[in-house]
């Protein structure tokens, strides 16, 4: 497959731009995705519009399905006339001709008509597998790209919808398929190409995709994301722009930190430390396409659309600006600990303990062992920490009876926070700034630990300590990240 790179002068310019769900999620938002495409197409020759569901969409339908398989027959009919009720508010502001009008909302009533027959199906059978859930969760794009192709039609944008499983060829792991990228691209381009130069703008359903047998699959978690990274790299694409409804990536939640401000640039290493330290960011899994093929991606804000926002760049690209660029939280969670003096220099027990754990299908977010090996002490969510812990008790019953493992418990309500930014790497002193400002709030750090890529701090607080300790660890940001002056270049 050809790179970015080998491609970089062909013609005409290319642009993928996604919209998420809070950027389609009521007639308001969807009057302004409708402007910003028709500004853009101005710019850009060929543009490709990825969108997802509209807002809570994908929630109602796989709720829906997984509530019949249960034998509840009533929530999907209830889903299926707000369903209706959504789209057809869009449609009927959108649409100015009565017969493209009467025409999409009947092909919306289709798929509406599908959910509940599938509903149906599942409540019979009593399960709802991931391939069924696949088929379920897959109605919303379908519906979305029907609306907003029209509305583009009369606004006077020449559009047609396409489902992306025409163009993303997967495996079948269902709910979290993978593309077959050779395939995905052949297809694209085959598909796609004729669209573009025929002048038109695709509306390419987010999230979802096909198997070679035909059956549909969903992407997973950041599953639109990666539908426009795979577009932009098929195609492939000058430039790729991902909008929602903030500002770009920020430096903290702004619902904790008044004063956060929006990162101009981010790489993708920071960018999977944040996601993973619990910040509502891309997924990293969604953006590696367009990072291996060194391809341009944007975070902008739907709301906001003259403001830069955030751009994410290789690895080899990380800025320095700001040695700490942002910090986030993953709450309601508690540390469990495992302590014994017969641990000391006994091999395997960590990877017991850790087997015991992975057997309850809890995820271990932060790990800390003594120096001494006397103790292991590692988080959970709150949830799961009655489980673990006896799940643990029983995988060590006789470690316990012989005294060589005291006692394992669970800490009160805890919040880990990280620090996240690739300038700490070079930086020295970083640490004692960190803790410095901790301890001058009054705030007691419970542990610490370092990721291997050196690009991340955690450290775990008390739970009612978690917003003072995001506004003393957030002034350190703001001490080193630059205002964001100039526009993105060529933002157009």
């Amino acid at each position: 497959m050809t790179t970015h790179a080998e491609n970089s002068l062909h013609t005409p310019k290319t642009l993928v731009m996604k919209f998420g769900g809070t950027s389609v999620g009521s007639l308001e938002a969807m009057h302004q995705v409708v402007k910003i495409v028709r500004e853009t197409k101005q710019n850009w020759p060929h543009l490709v519009v990825v969108i997802s569901a509209l807002n809570g969409v994908t929630n109602l339908l796989l709720d829906s399905a997984k509530l019949a398989s249960q034998g509840d027959v009533l929530t999907f009919h209830q889903a299926a006339q707000e369903l209706r009720s959504r789209h057809y508010e869009i449609i009927q502001a959108l649409v100015k001709d009565q017969a493209d009008r009467s025409r999409v909302e009947q092909e919306v009533n289709h798929l509406i008509a599908d959910f509940v027959n599938l509903c149906q199906a599942i409540s019979v059978l009593g399960e709802a597998t991931p391939r069924a859930l696949d088929a379920v969760g897959s109605l919303g794009e379908r519906m979305s790209v029907r609306v907003l192709a029209a509305g583009l039609e009369s606004s006077g944008v020449p559009s047609q919808f396409v489902e992306a499983t025409q163009l993303i060829i997967t495996d079948d792991y269902y709910t979290s398929a993978h593309p077959d990228m050779e395939l995905t691209v052949r297809r694209t381009r085959q598909v796609l190409m004729p669209i573009l130069e025929q002048g038109r703008v695709p509306v390419v359903t987010g999230f979802i995709g096909q198997t070679s047998s035909g059956v549909i699959t969903t992407l997973g978690r950041g599953g639109s994301d990666y539908s426009a990274s795979l577009l932009g790299v098929s195609l492939p694409a000058d430039q790729v722009w991902i909008w929602t409804d903030v500002d770009g990536v920020m430096t903290a939640d702004p619902r904790l930190v008044k004063d956060a401000r929006t990162i101009p640039e981010l790489s993708y290493r920071e960018v999977a430390e944040l996601a993973y330290a619990g910040a509502k960011v891309l997924h990293p899994k969604s953006i590696r396409p367009l990072i291996d093929d060194g391809i341009p991606l944007w975070v902008c804000n739907t709301f906001n659309p003259s403001f830069p926002g955030t751009r994410l760049v290789s690895d080899e690209l990380e800025s320095k600006s700001g040695v700490i660029k942002a910090v986030t939280a993953i709450q309601n969670m508690k540390m469990i600990n495992m302590e014994g003096r017969g641990m000391l220099g006994v091999p395997g027990v960590a990877g017991r303990a850790f087997s015991a754990v992975a057997s309850t299908g809890t995820s271990v977010t932060l790990i800390t062992q003594a120096a001494s090996e006397q103790s292991i002490c590692f988080s959970v969510p709150s949830d799961k920490a009655d489980r673990v812990i006896k799940t643990l008790k029983s995988t060590f019953e006789k470690e316990i009876a012989k005294n060589d493992i005291d006692k394992i418990w669970a800490s009160q309500e805890v919040t880990i926070i990280t620090l996240v930014g690739g300038g700490m790497r070079n930086t020295h002193g970083v640490s004692g700034r960190v803790f410095s400002a901790a301890g001058s709030h009054g705030i007691n750090i419970i542990a610490i630990a370092q990721g291997s890529s050196e690009v991340s701090i955690s450290m775990v607080v008390d739970a009612k300590d978690l917003k003072p300790a995001m506004l003393a660890l957030h002034q350190l940001i703001v001490e080193t990240l630059p205002e964001q002056t100039e526009p993105p270049t060529p933002r157009l």
